[in-house]
């Protein structure tokens, strides 16, 4: 059998990333004087490689980023308040890995929205499904989801991601409806899956979280409040706590304490 045949054989076998370097994989073969196996392993990793690079570019796509930020691409210099190491930390996967949540809070301007990106790309290259949706893209699935009676759809697109990514949370009041349909996305989520949040509002103390039940206008005894949560705000520029162990946020453990008093006023 030639070489064109062989290719045209395993184009039709979808291999192509193997029908793609089979040619030069035979020639470097018989320079080399490689075996059967050694020869099989290389072409077997060049469809794999293939493989695995479509599947990056279709969960990229999947996500719907506003731009492909990075995280090399970041401006460091520019706010000296924001650590390397923390972000960095977020963008291994940790708190994915945990099912925990991240909120980062900081004024228009400090790079909330392009390190959410980064952080949900560099996830997407590590292996994990993503979503990226602005507050305005949110609001839009909603309302086309109570035009067009597509709940069910809509809820799986949201709820079916290992990341969601809500990005600015508070810019917009949102219509009643689509904020209940936001606000059991996030309590549906939780626990089950990670969510990251990220809005222009500060936290106040004794309130981390208040921030959602003036997005998703709720009452601040219902607000979601989840345990395992990393807070990311501090004189109003971003600032992530890591994501092991307990949230290491002065803000949290005033929650905390407030818990049970929190409950009561809630019954």
């Amino acid at each position: 059998m030639s070489t064109a045949t062989l290719i045209d054989a395993l184009k039709r076998l979808r291999l192509s990333g193997l029908a793609s370097s089979l040619e030069v994989r035979l020639q470097e073969a018989q320079a080399n004087r490689l075996d059967h196996a050694e020869f099989l392993e290389l072409v077997l990793q060049d469809e794999l490689a293939v493989r695995h690079d479509r599947l990056i570019a279709r969960r990229t796509k999947a996500a719907s980023f506003r731009e492909q930020k990075t995280l090399e691409d970041f401006d460091w210099d520019f706010n000296r308040s924001i650590k390397k190491k923390p972000i960095f930390d977020l963008a291994a996967g940790g708190f994915v890995r945990q099912r925990r949540d991240v909120l980062l809070c900081g004024p228009p301007g400090v790079g909330k929205s392009h390190l959410a990106q980064a952080i949900g790309l560099r996830l997407v290259q590590t292996g994990w499904t993503v979503l990226y949706r602005s507050i305005f893209d949110a609001v839009r699935d909603m309302l086309h989801d109570e035009a067009f009676e597509g709940h069910d759809k809509v809820m799986a697109k949201y709820l079916k991601p290992d990341l969601l990514i809500l990005d600015d949370m508070g810019m917009k009041q949102l219509p009643k409806r689509s904020g209940e349909y936001l606000f059991e996305i996030v309590m549906r989520r939780h626990e089950l899956r990670s969510t990251m949040m990220t809005s222009n509002r500060p936290l106040e103390k004794g309130q981390s979280y208040s921030v959602l039940s003036q997005c998703l206008t709720i009452t601040p005894t219902t607000a979601y409040a989840p345990q395992h949560s990393s807070l990311a705000s501090s004189r109003g520029v971003v600032r992530c706590v890591g994501s092991g162990g307990s949230p290491k946020c002065h803000l949290v453990r005033r929650r905390r304490r407030r818990r049970s008093s929190s409950r009561s006023s809630a019954q």
